[in-house]
């Protein structure tokens, strides 16, 4: 048996909530209060707990406290594809954001498939999970009540607006507009885009195209149908062949909006392999960000969409609401609609605004 200093070192290097409420002066139902982040805890005793914890070097029992309150720690995120890097970047962070909170994470890619996008709402996996953060891409305004599940749920994307659910969305249109004025700014004047998706309203490559547009009519500048190039897929075979079927039109631009960076990277290859050079012949822009961007040659110059705040935002939303918490103070019954701003990262690909033609 442990004498009483063995005891006490024992204690020492395990302390409890009990001794974290000790040492704030509070109780230990404020102190749960607290970890568990409801939200009618005054700030001063919010922080006083905080430093204890601190002090102490307290550690939350996740599995203890998830199984006290009926939670399982577990999210989901369903996106359609893992081999974009858009969506494996949102991934990672998903997952590095979660941890921090003591969740894991299981990603469920939906392959471009309504049904996919279905059972990722409504399959049987739904009871191993606390809530869903859902990006999808074949449902649209039509499939609004298909979001009414049992369990708390954050929308991405475009595809769907509702004020049923949580939501968190980029900056398409205004990300596509930056990119085409920096283009024109820069001194192009026949400035083509690679992705769209003909018949499309709503989604990335709908509002992208908007962004488009305006930028071209506030800088004076006709639309020509001619310049926009089709793509279902976003892959870089997709921007390659893209890129060679506006070339072979004869129709030769002097910079190209590609509505993610592997139709970026396709269409630089296509450039290239014809002989021509990228930025003097014709400006590249992408869109995303991607980690492999700057490494392209030449490094591509790309609209950033805040992935990182994305992530951060939709996981906390989700905590929140999986804790019985109105995230972002919102009133009750109302959602959170949040869009993250973006950022045009200038590297090669395009011309810089001091050598325009």
């Amino acid at each position: 048996m442990p004498d009483v200093s063995e005891k006490d070192s024992m204690h020492s290097s395990m302390p409890t909530m009990k001794d974290v409420a000790q040492r704030a002066g509070v109780s230990v139902k404020t102190v749960s209060n607290v970890v568990n982040d409801y939200e009618f805890v005054s700030g001063t005793t919010r922080q006083k707990v905080n430093q204890a914890i601190e002090e102490l070097g307290y550690v939350v029992n996740v599995p203890a406290r998830n199984l006290r309150l009926g939670h399982t720690g577990m999210i989901a995120l369903a996106i359609p594809d893992l081999t974009l890097p858009y969506f494996a970047q949102l991934s990672s962070l998903v997952i590095k954001e979660a941890k921090k909170l003591g969740l894991r994470v299981l990603v469920e890619p939906t392959l471009y498939s309504r049904q996919g996008e279905l059972e990722a709402l409504h399959g049987s996996q739904h009871s191993m999970i606390d809530g869903l953060i859902y990006s999808p891409l074949e449902l649209g305004m039509g499939d609004v009540e298909q979001l009414n599940v049992s369990y708390p749920i954050v929308l991405l994307g475009e595809r769907i607006f509702t004020r049923d659910v949580d939501h968190v969305a980029t900056e398409n249109v205004e990300g596509a507009k930056r990119a085409t004025s920096y283009l024109i700014e820069s001194g192009c004047r026949k400035i083509a885009v690679i992705g769209t998706h003909p018949g499309e309203e709503l989604g990335s490559a709908a509002l992208r195209l908007t962004g488009y547009k305006q930028a071209l009519e506030e800088a004076g500048l006709p639309f020509d149908s001619r310049l926009t190039v089709p793509s279902r897929m976003w892959h870089r075979v997709d921007g390659e062949s893209a890129m060679n079927e506006l070339l072979d039109s004869g129709l030769v631009p002097d910079g190209v909006v590609a509505f993610n960076d592997m139709l970026a990277a396709g269409a630089l290859h296509a450039i290239q392999m014809r002989g021509l050079k990228v930025p003097d012949d014709i400006s590249v822009i992408g869109f995303d960000n991607s980690e492999d961007s700057q490494y392209l040659s030449p490094s591509l110059t790309s609209i950033s969409p805040g992935l990182h705040d994305v992530a951060h935002l939709s996981v906390q939303v989700l905590k929140n609401r999986i804790d019985g918490v109105r995230p972002l103070g919102v009133e009750s019954g109302e959602h959170v609609f949040c869009k993250i701003a973006s950022t045009l990262e200038i590297r090669n690909s395009t011309r810089p605004l001091t050598q325009q033609k």
